[in-house]
């Protein structure tokens, strides 16, 4: 006889149950020691024995595993990586032990959402510039703002790179003429690019501020693999969010680390992918994400399976927890990179709602 699954809030949800609760259910909590704002403690998805393996965020209400899972998450995540299944019966084995009234957290969770909408229309238009009234005699000065400092703007190109929109290292990455027309890639064989593939990068207005160059294949020794332009500030986009942001609202934003991993996803139907360029983000890439992102939004962190990218998910958890669902992919394979998945893996991953 098939169990029913019923619809639960996952934010309501995990505002509702702390992990020292969780935890107290599996009988957990006497492995874990406190600290300053945190428990830890073996790793109980992996059976694991070392004592600061597996740390909590109490304040945060999240978990994560420094040794063999390489992942972290919330609340649910936990409780569907102990019982081995999905998020949806996680939620509600989680009301069962928990003898949680799901009306209520869902009605709650919704007036949260609408006066946490009213708190932002109205702090925007507290925040928005205005002119003082002109002085008589008195000259124009520029306003201060109390904005935080990020970064400051790439400056949008004054040309385009004529490129060939053909090369043998297309298909050696597994990419379609319409995936390559659809990024405009191309070979440049002329300036800074010449010999490389040429990856065009748009700002939130869509203009074009750089291209990166991939030399093909393995570059010589002397040749960096990639190659971005003389004062590009990487730091100040993250790549393809202008076209995330206009995919449906309630699919997930996956968030990797390279381009080709953008492209790859791209080819398997998520269309909803950006790349930090990298595996750390600056604090003008979490201004961009989180300006198209709000408390009811999915974000899904895939790195690549090495230590860089281990540490970089975790970071990118942590700043991004408290604004958004966020949920951390790890992979078995060691230096597995996203660009990898077949379109199997994807759908198992649950990368878009079905």
């Amino acid at each position: 006889m098939s169990k029913t699954i019923r619809f639960v809030d996952f934010r309501a949800l995990k505002t509702a149950v702390k992990m020292e609760q969780v935890l107290a259910h599996y009988g957990l909590t006497e492995q874990f020691k406190p600290g300053k704002d945190c428990l830890s403690g073996p790793c109980p998805i992996h059976k694991g024995t070392h004592s600061t393996q597996f740390r909590v965020s109490i304040s945060k209400n999240f978990w994560n595993c420094f040794s063999d899972c390489h992942c972290g998450g919330n609340v649910l995540d936990f409780v569907a990586k102990m019982e081995k299944v999905d998020t949806n019966e996680a939620a509600n084995l989680m009301v069962e032990w928990f003898n949680l009234d799901i009306e209520k957290l869902n009605a709650e969770s919704e007036r949260a959402k609408h006066q946490s909408n009213r708190n932002r229309e109205s702090a925007s238009k507290q925040n928005a510039p205005t002119r003082p009234a002109p002085v008589a005699g008195a000259k124009p000065t520029a306003s201060k703002t109390s904005e935080p400092k990020v970064s400051e703007p790439n400056k949008p190109l004054g040309f385009v790179l004529k490129l060939a929109n053909q090369h043998p290292y297309f298909a050696e990455r597994g990419l379609t003429p319409e995936t390559v027309a659809e990024f405009g890639l191309g070979f440049c064989d002329k300036g800074v690019m010449s010999g490389r593939i040429a990856i065009p990068i748009h700002n939130m207005d869509s203009k074009l501020v750089g291209y990166a160059g991939r030399w093909p294949a393995k570059p010589p020794e002397e040749r960096p693999k990639y190659r971005l332009p003389d004062g590009f500030k990487k730091a100040s986009e993250v790549y393809r969010l202008v076209q995330a942001q206009r995919e449906p609202e309630e699919y997930p934003l996956i968030i990797v680390e390279g381009f080709f991993d953008v492209m790859k996803l791209w080819q398997l139907g998520i269309r909803k992918t950006v790349a930090l360029m990298g595996s750390s983000m600056s604090a003008t890439q979490e201004q961009l994400i989180t300006r198209v992102t709000n408390e009811n939004s999915t974000i899904i962190v895939m790195f690549d399976e090495d230590d860089a990218g281990r540490t970089g998910r975790v970071e990118v958890l942590q700043r991004l927890a408290t604004k958004a669902y966020v949920r951390v992919v790890a992979f078995e394979e060691e230096e597995f990179q996203p660009e990898q998945l077949t379109a199997k893996q994807v759908a198992d991953l649950h990368l878009a709602p079905e």
